[in-house]
């Protein structure tokens, strides 16, 4: 390493110094902090890491948090923090029109597509019905100073214990959500592709409402909580898993769909 601060080293090359050192030294623009947008439980999903260099295009793939959902409303927020709260947002929109159907199976792609000015476009596309929406983000209205930004730097490091507890919490409660919606859109699946008795479906279905009368009553539980109930579940709805693959055993080959393993967007 050369040891030189970049910003002296771009001063000395628009000043003129030719100092071998300084000439070897190659100058690219970067994002200042993390981009990306929130997720269900508040969670910054991020697209660009800190210190990409741009230009820079990156899309991610995201779906519904709710069944039957019309819309997602895109919040796009630059920080290091875990959760959206603690960092800060640059701006919205929402993307209307979106088919209905159950939760986790709407596919959003959002892009993040910085040009070398600094300029970003933000960009959201329901592959199902071709609806989209774009904004720009410049990059000298609304953004945090040099001091806001090393800041933000600092408390990503003081905090980072307390992110990755809040983190893990909201994404143990998704995993139980994700579960519980699989078991249930199995059981819609019950007469066409999966072979499950009456009796066998009426079951799942019960634990299914149980589990998320829980959530309901719950919605703060801890990560050890969440967790817990995932395995207690699992310990209901597997017996009944296993028999029916033991029942279709050298037949058609099926699986329980599983919810995507993408973010939901609110």
């Amino acid at each position: 390493s050369s040891g030189i601060n970049a910003e002296y080293g771009q001063g000395a090359i628009l000043c003129g110094n030719k100092s071998q050192e300084i000439q070897e030294m190659l100058l690219i623009d970067v994002t200042p902090l993390s981009l990306g947008i929130e997720t269900a439980g508040g969670v910054m999903t991020t697209l660009l890491k800190r210190n990409s260099a741009i230009p820079i295009k990156e899309t991610k793939v995201f779906t519904t948090y709710q069944d039957r959902q019309p819309s997602v409303n895109i919040r796009v927020y630059e920080g290091e923090r875990a959760m959206t709260k603690d960092n800060h947002l640059l701006g919205q929109f929402q993307l209307h029109g979106i088919l209905p159907a159950p939760r986790g199976i709407p596919q959003i792609e959002v892009t993040f597509d910085v040009n070398a000015n600094g300029i970003m476009e933000v960009s959201a596309y329901d592959k199902s019905t071709a609806r989209g929406h774009t904004i720009q983000i410049h990059n000298d209205k609304g953004r945090l100073t040099k001091t806001q930004i090393d800041k933000m730097c600092q408390d990503a490091i003081l905090f980072a214990d307390e992110d990755r507890a809040a983190k893990s919490r909201v994404e143990a409660k998704a995993q139980l959500e994700n579960y519980i919606n699989g078991i249930k859109i199995s059981t819609d699946m019950s007469n066409s592709q999966i072979p499950l008795s009456p009796e066998d479906v009426e079951a799942l279905k019960q634990t299914c409402d149980e589990a998320q009368k829980w959530i309901d009553v719950n919605p703060d539980a801890t990560e050890q909580q969440f967790k817990g109930k995932l395995t207690e579940i699992e310990r209901k709805c597997s017996p009944i898993i296993i028999k029916v693959y033991q029942n279709m055993s050298g037949q058609q080959q099926f699986s329980f769909p599983q919810t995507k393993k993408m973010n939901d967007v609110d």
